[in-house]
């Protein structure tokens, strides 16, 4: 019985010793100085975050070419703001999986490029590279209304465009085969609605 005492008398003692080397209570908190504060717990600068925003985007309308070569209107997604360029340049991307099984292609290599595009009033002047102009035969008129009708659908029907070819002004043709110098109207590639 006096061990079974004794034994609980230092279970009892043992217990009090383990809680006095803990970490004591307060009803309230307190402020510690910053000299007892771990170093690197305490920094004058406030973390950065680093949340990335989604870009915003916008539908806009391409033009391709449709089984018998008519143009025929797509959508794009491009981001905001929508320049001119990056319109042109989804363009020139062509035609998505989709749009190859319902035959819509393009005329326009995949190696075409937008270098510039430069607006003043109602005329857009495109400054592609070099790869616009080996485009040959009919697939010249058909490359030129895709890109006229492109930018028509942004920059509305009358606008004119002015073509350039790393930076030289270059003839195109229109629907009627006449090489025109510039600008070139969507009316020269669409007949008006009577």
């Amino acid at each position: 019985m006096v061990r079974r005492r004794l034994a609980v008398c230092a279970a009892i003692v043992g217990g009090l010793l383990a809680a006095s080397c803990g970490i004591p209570t307060q009803q309230q908190p307190s402020a510690i100085s910053p000299s007892r504060v771990p170093p690197g717990l305490v920094s004058p600068d406030l973390p950065s975050t680093s949340t990335t925003q989604p870009r915003a985007s916008v539908a806009v309308t391409i033009y391709l070419l449709g089984p018998t070569d008519g143009l025929v209107a797509r959508q794009r997604v491009v981001q905001i703001p929508a320049p001119l360029k990056s319109i042109l340049t989804a363009l020139f991307a062509g035609p998505d999986q989709a749009e190859m099984q319902l035959d819509i292609g393009t005329a326009i290599p995949t190696d075409v490029a937008v270098l510039s595009v430069m607006t003043q009033g109602s005329v857009v002047t495109v400054n592609l590279n070099e790869a616009f102009g080996e485009i040959t035969g009919t697939n010249t008129e058909l490359a030129v209304a895709q890109v006229v009708a492109t930018v028509a659908a942004e920059s509305g029907p009358t606008t004119g465009v002015i073509f350039q070819i790393d930076g030289e002004q270059t003839s195109v043709p229109v629907a009627s085969g006449a090489q025109v110098p510039g600008p070139v109207y969507l009316s020269q590639f669409v007949p008006a609605k009577t």
